[in-house]
């Protein structure tokens, strides 16, 4: 926090042949957004596992960013269809430490929308920033009666 206001600390996880090069295009136009995001690159949106992001986010990120080619763009054919059918189950965990799904965002960014990728890093940091901190540690912590404080309780029937 810096003057009392929240900096959200973002990762994001860019595929090295589109998304990461729209965020380089995104700095050769010297398009402002905000400096939160810390890109990594990985060579197609299809290899981020969840566990990379759940890493990311009990290690300290406030949010992800998941970008990679436009669908049907995707140099190894269908990384980004996998990427799309994993996002729904990878929100759907999260949901279940308590973490809200807007935290996460997927995007399509080709290299040639710099435009697109400032606008996205932008939102998402709006985004996170009304959110809060993600105050990993404390959303899983075991509570006193044992339950970790982001799973929901069931009724016994």
């Amino acid at each position: 926090m810096q003057n009392g206001e929240f900096e959200p600390k973002l990762v994001g996880f860019l595929c090295r042949w589109c998304s990461y090069t729209g965020a380089d295009f995104a700095g050769i136009s010297r398009l402002q957004y905000p400096p939160n995001l810390v890109p990594i690159r990985v060579m197609c949106s299809g290899r981020v596992d969840p566990t990379f992001v759940v890493k990311a986010l009990a290690e300290g990120a406030d949010g992800v960013l998941i970008a990679g080619c436009h669908p049907g763009d995707c140099h190894y054919q269908e990384g980004n269809f996998r990427a799309f059918r994993r996002y729904p189950l990878l929100l759907k965990m999260l949901e279940q430490f308590g973490i809200e799904p807007e935290r996460v965002r997927l995007e399509w960014i080709s290299a040639a929308e710099g435009e697109k990728f400032a606008r996205v890093v932008s939102e998402l940091t709006e985004t996170v920033r009304a959110l809060g901190p993600l105050d990993w540690k404390g959303r899983t912590a075991p509570r006193e009666d044992g339950v970790q404080q982001g799973k929901r309780e069931v009724a016994n029937v």
